[in-house]
């Protein structure tokens, strides 16, 4: 372990790694759960095969993805006590309760509902397995509401007050609805149909370029493509408005994304690409464009955006980092859009189901809606530096009283464990999207055989394949 690392540092990678693996879980459930009860909703109402082909196929890959996600976020809960004592002490009165709201609410809606979905195709009525099916993507939505307002609260803080070194709550509507949550909740929601469009959007184009031509192959290509050339431009706008909000409540973290250094009086220009530089307090190599700053995050051709040098070097935010990760995040959502046109302009020529070449680029667009989800987050976090609590509490104030080798040998072993867990549960998930939906006249499988008493426990049991044969 390199003993320039504090156990201060130590503790962030640690929740960072976490979290990162624990993000993309809950994100593809989010948007599944939906795609899955629309497909349930079209089977109901039109009868047709392959939307319940459809609806099976894609609840065994949500139950192996939402089976991940509850255990990453459990332990990725715990290191609120283990290695950020100080925070939970200082916070914990708001984020407390936010997080139980969040359990009480959303998670055991989702665990009623979530065994009828999986396994009562046979046991209950089609209208009230699609009732479950519905509860369950409900329950993903309320989660990402309290989620969001809780992290919210930590970027945007307001409806409290500090009495003895704690947070006393005063206006929980304030808590709740602060200044960021509104277009964050947007921001997020949105990124998870958006992240579920592009992996569907990708096994429908693998299984379009070995050949299939079924019905089913066909609809959920299309429809995955269709969300995404309706959801990707709205995406963007409200990306836009965050970042109004962000320039007013944050500025310093505009500042840091923009690689903005002094303020430019008359008009400010965008930093198109650069590398920020944090001890020289300059971009090298910046290439710009004059006043295009002010056109994007003021919607006005002079207006003015405060430069780092405004803000003390201890409470700014580390622009190398930031100014790349949302670079990232805004290049990728512009492939997509590109992406969601192309395959519009090939739907009115009659050449969607056999342009080979866009088939190809879908495979190759599946993983970048996690990549752009990662990419926003580390912006939106690594952003709020050093503030854990954005101008009340500092990051450093949040640590537990660890050592370095305590925590060392923690990161080391949930690098391990996660690598070999997770790295096992993703490559099922592969081989389940490989297998595909069920071929037409097949009767899919929809559940391993089990005695009168028998049920299942986990919802791993609903992907019914062996992990090493699809």
């Amino acid at each position: 372990m390199n003993s320039a690392l504090s156990a201060f540092d130590l503790a962030r990678i640690q929740f960072a790694f976490t979290v990162s693996f624990h993000i993309v879980f809950p994100a593809l459930s989010i948007g599944l759960a939906s795609f899955i009860a629309v497909l349930e909703w079209r089977w109901l109402k039109t009868r047709k095969a392959y939307y319940k082909d459809l609806c099976l196929f894609w609840s065994k890959i949500f139950a192996v993805a939402f089976g991940m996600g509850v255990v990453s976020g459990v332990v990725m809960s715990y290191q609120f006590g283990t290695n950020w004592s100080g925070f939970s002490s200082f916070a914990g009165p708001v984020t407390g309760p936010l997080l139980m709201y969040e359990v009480m609410t959303a998670f055991f809606l989702e665990a009623g509902f979530l065994g009828i979905m999986l396994f009562g195709w046979q046991r209950v009525s089609p209208r009230a397995h699609f009732g479950a099916t519905l509860m369950v993507a409900i329950g993903t939505l309320i989660s990402t509401f309290w989620i969001l307002a809780s992290n919210s609260w930590m970027q945007t803080p307001q409806g409290f007050e500090v009495v003895n070194g704690r947070v006393v709550p005063l206006d929980w509507f304030k808590i709740v609805f602060n200044p960021s949550f509104p277009y964050r909740l947007a921001h997020m929601a949105l990124a998870a149909f958006i992240v579920a469009a592009l992996v569907v959007s990708a096994v429908g184009a693998w299984h379009l370029l070995r050949g299939r031509r079924d019905p089913a192959v066909k609809k959920m290509f299309s429809m995955a493509l269709w969300l995404l050339l309706i959801l990707t431009p709205v995406q963007a706008f409200v990306g836009d408005q965050h970042g109004l909000n962000t320039r007013e409540y944050q500025p310093a973290k505009i500042a840091a994304i923009e690689g903005l250094w002094e303020t430019e009086k008359g008009g400010t220009a965008l930093n198109l690409f650069g590398i920020p530089d944090m001890q020289a307090e300059t971009t090298r190599y910046a290439v710009s464009i004059p006043h295009l700053g002010s056109l994007i995050l003021t919607h006005s051709w002079d207006g003015e955006i405060r430069g780092l040098k405004e803000f003390p070097p201890q409470d700014r935010p580390n622009s190398t980092v930031v100014f790349w990760s949302f670079r990232i995040m805004a290049g990728l959502g512009v492939l997509m859009i590109l992406m969601s046109m192309a395959a519009w302009v090939l739907r009115r020529r009659g050449r969607l189901f056999e342009s080979k070449w866009f088939q190809r680029v879908a495979v190759a667009m599946g993983p970048t809606g996690f990549i752009t989800l990662l990419a926003g987050w580390v912006t939106t976090e690594a952003g709020r530096q050093p503030w854990v609590v954005y101008g009340v509490m500092r990051t450093s104030q949040a640590v537990s009283p660890l050592t370095t080798q305590q925590v060392g040998i923690s990161l080391m072993t949930f690098v391990v464990v996660y690598f070999l867990v997770f790295g096992t549960g993703v490559y099922y998930m592969l081989k389940l999207m490989r297998a595909g939906p069920a071929l037409p006249g097949h009767t899919p499988h929809e559940a391993p055989p089990r005695s009168p008493n028998q049920t299942a426990r986990r919802p791993l049991s609903a992907a019914d394949h062996m992990i090493d044969a699809a």
